[in-house]
């Protein structure tokens, strides 16, 4: 059985809106929302943990640029910062990608917990408290 090509490994150049030494962004494929964005590290690595401190500062540095030009081309009123590191946590391409989900008022009935849904079951610590 052959491996599938990792997509993020040899993005076509015009994908590609910003890039440093080892990393670069490219908008989602399948954006969930206007300006939904993805930064990857150059080397190809599964896991946020295997990042040298080198590859985390220019992840970052790009999550500021993605955060900018989304804030200037469509004016969200929120982000979602995300990364799903294994198997386990719905990782399906098996190449560190950090997302940056531009959120908008009423894009959800009720976006509290955000981030949390991802075990729906527990999200909702609001509505048990006392």
């Amino acid at each position: 059985m052959t491996e599938k090509p990792c997509p993020f490994c040899g993005l076509p150049a015009e994908r590609v809106l910003g890039q440093n030494a080892h990393a670069l962004w490219i908008r989602d494929g399948f954006p969930v929302s206007p300006g939904h964005s993805l930064v990857i590290p150059k080397r190809h690595i599964g896991s946020f943990f295997e990042t040298s401190p080198q590859e985390r500062a220019a992840l970052l540095e790009l999550l500021d640029q993605a955060q900018a030009a989304a804030a200037t081309e469509f004016h969200p009123d929120g982000f979602n910062i995300g990364i799903n590191d294994g198997a386990a946590a719905g990782q399906t391409v098996p190449h560190l990608h950090i997302h940056l989900i531009p959120r908008y008022l009423d894009d959800q009935s009720d976006p509290r917990g955000g981030v949390r849904w991802v075990i729906p079951d527990k999200a909702d610590y609001w509505s048990s408290r006392d």
